[in-house]
């Protein structure tokens, strides 16, 4: 009798739940049916969603390279300071379509320049280490590819990818939401109704409701290999901007190069001297926002005329 009792109790819970369960996406329904179906027509709707995930993506970058330059500690680099190098970004942005930016020196964890802003308001970072790793026409060229980013606004462009893909995510779950709800409800009712209650996932209903949060993922896995794929492609091009500007492509290899030896991981007091071979897993390089250094290498190469140095040979100073 008691065993009947628990039975009727788990059964009871069960529908309590799949009722609270159907309710909410009755509820979320009647929410989104009333936004589709209002005054407003639904191509203004989602272009109001679009202008509004693009405002905050300007916001987001905006803000960002505030808090990026405070979280470096970088410094501000006058001209009275950095007369030289202002020298050569004067000449550079006299070739390109972009005013020279204010420059910061940061300390970061490794040798890096970065460019934020946009192509009139534009901000340079650099890592000290740079300014004494790279000979002149290496800085130069390093110089030049960051300000082909600022040119083509490659920052601003990611960032506002990234705003509009959570956007449109976040519109197909709130559009999938109340199916997902009904799914969970009929989940949990048939664990309660047949006495595991903690088992709910492997029900047919928890495997439909995994296979939907598998479908979303995948959804948002696809659509952030599509914006890396796009970063690896910027990447190139601003190899290849730089190289008309300064008509050296070799000078660009080598400060790649150097860049990547000094960032090896170190293993003793000669080991700025060593390269460390490690193979990058086709995941790792799906997912990575610049392509393969060596393919960046040799396409620089087959650019220059004349006999050229192997980069992998090229000595750190």
């Amino acid at each position: 009798m008691r065993r009947l009792g628990l039975r009727l109790l788990m059964a009871a819970i069960g529908l309590l739940l799949l009722a609270l369960y159907l309710g909410l996406a009755a509820l979320g329904t009647v929410v989104i049916t009333t936004v589709v179906s209002s005054r407003a027509d639904l191509v203004t709707t989602v272009g109001l969603v679009v202008v509004f995930a693009v405002v905050f993506g300007v916001l987001s970058y905006r803000f960002g390279t505030t808090t990026l330059l405070a979280s470096l500690d970088a410094v501000e680099l006058d001209r009275e300071r950095g007369g030289g190098l202002y020298r050569r970004l004067d000449w550079l942005t006299a070739e390109m379509n972009v005013d020279t930016p204010t420059v910061f020196v940061a300390q970061m964890q490794l040798p890096n320049a970065m460019a934020l802003g946009t192509a009139r308001q534009g901000v340079l970072v650099v890592d000290r280490s740079l300014l004494w790793l790279l000979s002149p026409a290496e800085f130069e060229a390093i110089l030049a590819h960051e300000l082909s980013h600022l040119e083509s606004h490659d920052g601003l462009v990611q960032t506002l990818a990234y705003s509009v893909m959570r956007t449109l995510v976040g519109l197909v779950f709130v559009v999938s939401l109340p199916f997902v709800l009904v799914v969970t409800g009929f989940a949990q009712a048939f664990g309660w109704f047949t006495g595991r209650p903690a088992t709910w996932t492997d029900s047919p209903f928890g495997r439909l409701r995994e296979r939907i949060g598998q479908a979303l993922a995948l959804l948002l896995v696809a659509l952030t290999l599509l914006i890396r794929a796009h970063s690896r492609r910027r990447e190139f091009a601003a190899d290849d901007r730089a190289v008309d500007v300064t008509g050296d492509p070799l000078a660009l290899a080598r400060a790649l190069r150097r860049i990547e030896r000094v960032s090896q991981p170190t293993w003793g007091i000669r080991s700025p001297l060593t390269i460390y071979g490690s193979e990058e897993s086709s995941l790792g390089r799906l997912l990575s926002t610049h392509p393969p250094m060596d393919a960046r290498v040799e396409r620089l190469v087959e650019r220059a005329e004349g006999p050229w140095q192997d980069a992998t040979t090229i000595p750190i100073q």
